[in-house]
């Protein structure tokens, strides 16, 4: 018995203090690359969301460069969030792909509140990853069709800007839009606290979203998180550090 105990006991020590913390914690990776770009690295798979070239409203942030992924899934070709210098295997248009074991679900939606007609249409994704469903809606402005409200509905994680720019979603429309897909968690993007926000810019500082999401807790987050696929915490906002 004492031999079982201390064996018991020889396997937590090697558990706690030897193996890695990477294998302890979540098995998927959430990484801030500022304005509405994201890495999203599972066990096998990584995907870059929305890369950005430091122009205009972004040109004080550092372009995501150099940063490793098997693909890169995108709003539009526009240079603040489709921005692809060294070619790398891009998913923009809208359509149903598959890379390898994912299947990528891209819906187009207005990029603006005119139905597209000053910036186009942008694309909306959805993928599983790591046995979590999610949906990137960093570049969306518009009204989803009832289709694509289905399509999307009850994520597991959902990227949505509450920017209020002229091609972006402002804090009322993107709760409401998290009230209609009721998603598990949800990640907000074009959020910045303590600047000043120039006109015109996907950026937001004022927290009308949070101030619509009272069923919600808030959790303030750096850079990066990892999420355990097996313990999703439930009418969540994440923000990550700008």
């Amino acid at each position: 018995m004492i031999i079982i105990k201390l064996k018991k006991f020889f396997l937590f020590i090697l558990f706690v203090f030897l193996i890695p913390s990477s294998v302890m914690a979540g098995d998927l990776l959430l990484k801030s690359l500022g304005h509405g770009s994201f890495l999203i690295k599972g066990k096998e798979k990584s995907v870059l969301i929305n890369p950005f070239k430091a122009i205009g409203c972004a040109s004080d942030l550092n372009e995501p460069k150099g940063v490793k992924a098997d693909f890169i899934l995108a709003s539009s070709k526009l240079a603040d969030e489709g921005y692809n210098p060294n070619n790398q295997l891009m998913f923009v248009e809208p359509g149903v792909y598959k890379f390898e074991d994912i299947l990528l679900n891209g819906i187009e939606v207005p990029h603006d509140r005119v139905g597209g007609r000053r910036f186009g249409m942008a694309t909306v994704w959805s993928w599983e990853q790591n046995n979590l469903k999610i949906v990137h809606m960093g570049g969306a402005a518009g009204e989803m069709h009832i289709n694509s409200q289905i399509i999307l509905s009850r994520p597991d994680i959902l990227f949505i800007s509450i920017g209020g720019g002229l091609k972006s979603y402002n804090g009322i429309e993107a709760s409401d839009i998290v009230k209609t897909l009721k998603p598990s968690i949800v990640v907000p993007v074009h959020f910045v606290k303590g600047k000043n926000i120039r006109d015109n810019c996907d950026f937001s500082n004022a927290d009308f979203f949070l101030e619509n999401m009272k069923d919600f807790k808030v959790k303030y987050l750096g850079k990066r998180f990892e999420i355990d696929s097996k313990r999703i915490d439930k009418n969540t906002i994440y923000i990550f550090k700008d």
